[in-house]
This record gives C-alpha cells, structure tokens and sequence, in this order.
C-alpha cells in the first residue's frame, strides 16, 4: 500500500480532527514523485525486456534449424525485418525516457495528468507494435520456409502430386496460426501483469489528480 493510502486510511481510523494538516501540494508531490517511479520503472523492464528477446535470437542464431534463413532473400528479409524492429522499439525507449525526465520535472498537477494520459498511450502503442510485429515476422518465416526449407517443398510437391497442396497449405498454415495464438496469449498475459499493473497505478494517479483539480 502506498503512502497516500496509508494516509487517507489512518484519516478514517482518526476521525476528522486528527487529519494531518497536508496541503494541496503535499499531495501533489506524494503524486509526482509516485508517477515518476512508475514510470521509471517503465522504462527500466522495457530495456530489460529488449536485452532478454536479443539474448535468446543470438542463442539461436547458429542452430541448424535456421540454415534455410541464410540464403540471400532470406537473410535480406530478416536484415530489413530486425532494422525495422530495432529503429521502432529504439525509438519506443526514448518516448519512454522521454515520458520519465517530463514527469519528473511537471510542476503542476494539470500538466501531470497530461503526461500521464500520454505515457499510458505510449505503452499501450509498444505493446501493440510488439504483438503485430511478432505476427508479421512469423508470416515472413513462414515464406521463406516454403520457398527455402527443402523437406517442406519435397512434401509441397508431393501433396500436388496427389492433389493435397491445399490441405497441406492449410494444415501447416493452422498449426502456425495455432502456435502464434499461443505465444501472443502468453505475452498479453506478461504485458498485462507487467506493463499492466504499473499503468493502474498510473490510472489512480490521474484520478486522484482529477479529484484534486475538480
């Protein structure tokens, strides 16, 4: 429990004559400082997630499993793919620091609100950026294992043969929908217990702000 409800419980064991005196900017500097660990915090696990993702690709990287990626189109793709991701979530870092160093210096409980409401469209942005990522990548992979994974086009050209491309094409493209529903499932769930819970926080922030403001 947090300082500010510590204290409005204490208000209601006391009773209204031994309210601590706080002002208006008492509790708007219990609010600040607050916000501003939050989102800190913020940004610290988002760098720290990066770090994580980075570590496992490369812990992957030399398996054999991966060969058919090494190919010149492939390898393009996936060059043009990490670019992409690495300018965007880069760019996602600095909004969130951005956001931290703009909350910590806020000098008005307006403006406060402002940012919160900003820093919580920021996250709400990542999160949604990393999901239809990770869902435009794994249909890229899938391309490319078609075009380049030899026991699969053996199997492509053996199902044609027989008149089942389409059942194969559906089957494998199934399992990958299947499998992606899986893994976005899971990360939702890490978001939400995560990147979620700090922005609740933030929410009853900006409504006790709101409260003071009216």
């Amino acid at each position: 429990m947090d300082e500010l409800e510590l204290l409005k419980k204490d208000w209601k064991k006391q009773g209204n004559n031994d309210f601590p005196k706080l002002s208006y900017n008492d509790i708007y500097k219990m609010l600040l400082k607050k916000s501003s660990s939050i989102v800190k915090w913020i940004f610290i696990i988002s760098i720290l997630e990066f770090l994580f993702w980075t570590l496992i690709s490369f812990s992957f990287k030399d398996y054999d499993a991966f060969d058919q990626f090494k190919t010149t189109d492939a390898k393009y793709l996936l060059i043009g793919l990490s670019v992409i991701g690495y300018i965007v979530l880069f760019y996602f870092f600095y909004r969130f620091y951005k956001n931290y160093k703009t909350i910590s210096v806020t000098d008005n409980a307006k403006r406060l609100m402002e940012n919160i409401l900003r820093t919580r469209q920021t996250v709400k942005h990542y999160v949604a950026f990393n999901l239809i990522f990770l869902a435009l990548s794994t249909v890229s992979l899938l391309f490319i294992e078609f075009q380049q994974d030899k026991a699969l086009i053996a199997k492509v050209d053996h199902a044609a043969a027989n008149g089942n491309a389409l059942l194969l094409y559906a089957k494998v493209i199934l399992i990958t929908g299947l499998g992606l529903a899986i893994v976005i499932g899971l990360l939702l769930g890490f978001y939400w217990l995560i990147y979620g819970l700090l922005i609740k926080k933030l929410d009853r922030n900006y409504k006790e702000l709101k409260r003071m403001e009216l």
